[in-house]
C-alpha cells in the first residue's frame, strides 16, 4: 500500500508551494507531519531556483494544531518531548530559512496551526478564516504557540487570545497584526502568488541577507542592533547586485540580478 505524503511540494516558476496534506485531521501537526514538513522546508530552501515559499493547507482549513488523538494515545513525557521538539524544529526553521515564507491561510488556524501562521514571515487569509489559541478551553495553555504569537502581535492582544481561547475572524487577526491582509476566498491563492512573484523578482542574495539581518537584530539592544546593521549594510553595498541595482535605477532600466 502506497504511503500518503503528509506534505506536498510543488513548483510554480520561482515559487515553491508547500501544502499540509492531512485533510481528515484538519492538517493537524502530528509527529509524522512535522518531521515531513521540516524535510520539505529544507528541500525547498536548498533549491537554488526557488526564491519564495508558500505554506498552505489542503481541504477545509490550514491547520487545527497538534493532533489531540495522537497526544491522547501517547500519554508519556518522552512522547511529549519528542512532539514539541519536532514542532520547535519546524517553527524555528521558518525564520532561519534563507528564503521568505508566506502563509496562505483558509478555514481555521488554531493552537499550533496559529503558531505556524505567526512563525511565517508573511501571512494572508481569506475573509472566512478563523484563528484561535484555544488550549485554555481544554485545560492546556498554549505555552509553545504563544512564543511566535507574542512576538508577532501586541502583548494585550496576545493575552486576550490566550486567556479567552475564543475564535477571532480574519479582520480581527489583521487588526492584531497576526496576518498582513485579507482577500476573498476565490482570490486568495492568486493574490498570494502575485505577492510571492513580486518578492521573487528581487535578488535572492539580497533577500537572504535582509531576512537574516531582520531576525538577528530583533534580540539585540538598540546600540548593538545599529552596529550589526551597519556592518550588514556595508556588506550589502559591496555586493554585485547592489551595484547593479543602483546602476539600473540611475539609468532607468530593469536590473539584471546576479544573485550575488
Amino acid at each position: 500500500m502506497e504511503t500518503k505524503n503528509l506534505v506536498i511540494l510543488e513548483k510554480e516558476e520561482e515559487v515553491s508551494l508547500i501544502s499540509l496534506n492531512d485533510e481528515g485531521s484538519f492538517n493537524s501537526l502530528s509527529v509524522d507531519l512535522l518531521n515531513e514538513l521540516f524535510v520539505v522546508l529544507k528541500k525547498a530552501d536548498d533549491d537554488n531556483y526557488t526564491k519564495t515559499l508558500i505554506l498552505k493547507g489542503v481541504g477545509r482549513g490550514f491547520s487545527a494544531g497538534h493532533n489531540l488523538k495522537e497526544i491522547q494515545e501517547n500519554q508519556d513525557e518522552s512522547f511529549y518531548r519528542n512532539l514539541l521538539t519536532c514542532s520547535k524544529k519546524v517553527m524555528t526553521a521558518l525564520s532561519n530559512l534563507s528564503k521568505p515564507v508566506i502563509a496562505e491561510v483558509h478555514g481555521v488556524a488554531t493552537a499550533a496551526g496559529c503558531q505556524l501562521v505567526a512563525a511565517c514571515d508573511l501571512a494572508y487569509a481569506d475573509t472566512e478564516t478563523m484563528f484561535a489559541t484555544p488550549g485554555v478551553n481544554i485545560g492546556i495553555f498554549c505555552h509553545t504557540p504563544l512564543v511566535p504569537v507574542s512576538r508577532t502581535i501586541a502583548k494585550k492582544h496576545s493575552m486576550e487570545m490566550l486567556l479567552l481561547g475564543e475564535m477571532i475572524g480574519a479582520s480581527e487577526a489583521k487588526r492584531f497584526g497576526l496576518i498582513n491582509d485579507i482577500f476573498e476566498p476565490k482570490e486568495l491563492h492568486d493574490r498570494v502568488m502575485a505577492i510571492a512573484k513580486t518578492i521573487s523578482s528581487k535578488s535572492s542574495y539580497i533577500l537572504e541577507m535582509g531576512k537574516e539581518t531582520f531576525y538577528k537584530q530583533l534580540n539585540m539592544d538598540l546600540e548593538e542592533a545599529y552596529e550589526y546593521a551597519t556592518e550588514r549594510m556595508i556588506k550589502n553595498l559591496k555586493a554585485d547586485d547592489a551595484k547593479e541595482g543602483i546602476n539600473a535605477f540611475v539609468n532607468k532600466r530593469d536590473p539584471k540580478w546576479k544573485n550575488s
